[in-house]
């Protein structure tokens, strides 16, 4: 299976996508329209995207490109994230004088940055592509911060180990496929869906209630503008099923209450427990 991922190879998107799909071959992609649409033009069979982080919240991007594509959720997976010093091999603390990653992982190691204030912090586009960058250009006095996944991948070295803020630091990734490829999951417990409803008072909580009368639990609740029309929203919200494989009578009585209603799709929950040790465990190929 080919599965396009935004970012570089050894990002923490290439390791969860192998932790779906250990042969998948994986397709880097420098933006996420272009993830998506090399699935819906049959490029790939699949992609792997991150959307939601438990300390920097949603990837509220994803959320758009779901709704507008014919791509629908199969599976999910929570993968721990873990941030390491990442430096050339030989390189020492006292060698280092820039480090460089996306602006969501400097923001997780605060307290380290804080603490090594001679350091110039770079932002940049991927954490993987930092570590590729830094041994491309062979600068000693440069450091990364990114997974070990990526310090194997592009042979590089790690300083310093676990240096995050706060060791409770997962993301949530989704496999998506086009509709068409898609199969029902006898075992899905879980729905991820979007709906808009009329601008007037109560029609939310009409909406919800639906959840409620029916025994799900909802988990999430995200609103997003809609582009074009001024103080209109989209919410998408996931809900773990009472019994399973009951996802159309919830949303057939939804569709009674909202304008639009879109199932993004039904799959089994990941549980945190099963995260793993996911960033630790050098899963890439060399």
């Amino acid at each position: 299976m080919k599965i396009a991922i935004q970012g570089e190879a050894g990002s923490f998107s290439h390791e969860a996508a192998l932790k779906m799909e250990p042969e998948a071959t994986i397709v880097p992609c420098s933006y996420s329209p272009e993830v998506f649409r090399r699935v819906v033009e049959g490029l790939v069979e699949a992609a792997v995207i991150p959307i939601e982080n438990s300390l920097a919240g949603p990837v509220v991007e994803h959320y758009d490109l779901l709704l507008e594509h014919g791509v629908v959720i199969e599976r999910e997976i929570l993968v721990r994230i873990r941030h390491n010093l990442v430096v050339r091999p030989g390189s020492s603390i006292k060698d280092i004088r820039t480090v460089s990653s996306h602006p969501v992982a400097l923001a997780q190691c605060r307290k380290f940055l804080e603490q090594h204030q001679q350091l110039e912090v770079v932002p940049f586009y991927d954490t993987a592509g930092s570590v590729k960058q830094l041994m491309e250009q062979g600068d000693v006095h440069a450091a990364a911060i990114a997974s070990h996944a990526a310090a194997v991948y592009y042979n590089a070295a790690i300083l310093l180990a676990g240096i995050e803020d706060n060791p409770q630091n997962f993301t949530r990734f989704f496999l998506v496929r086009p509709a068409a490829m898609v199969r029902p999951d006898p075992l899905a417990n879980k729905v991820s869906l979007a709906f808009t409803v009329a601008n007037r008072p109560g029609t939310l909580v009409e909406a919800l209630q639906v959840f409620s009368a029916h025994g799900t639990n909802l988990t999430k609740i995200e609103s997003r503008p809609v582009p074009g029309q001024p103080w209109q929203y989209v919410f998408y919200v996931d809900y773990q099923m009472a019994t399973l494989g009951e996802t159309k009578v919830p949303l057939e009585q939804l569709r009674l209450h909202c304008s639009m209603v879109k199932e993004l799709g039904a799959y089994r929950q990941s549980e945190q427990g099963s995260a793993g040790h996911n960033s630790n465990g050098g899963v890439l190929p060399n």
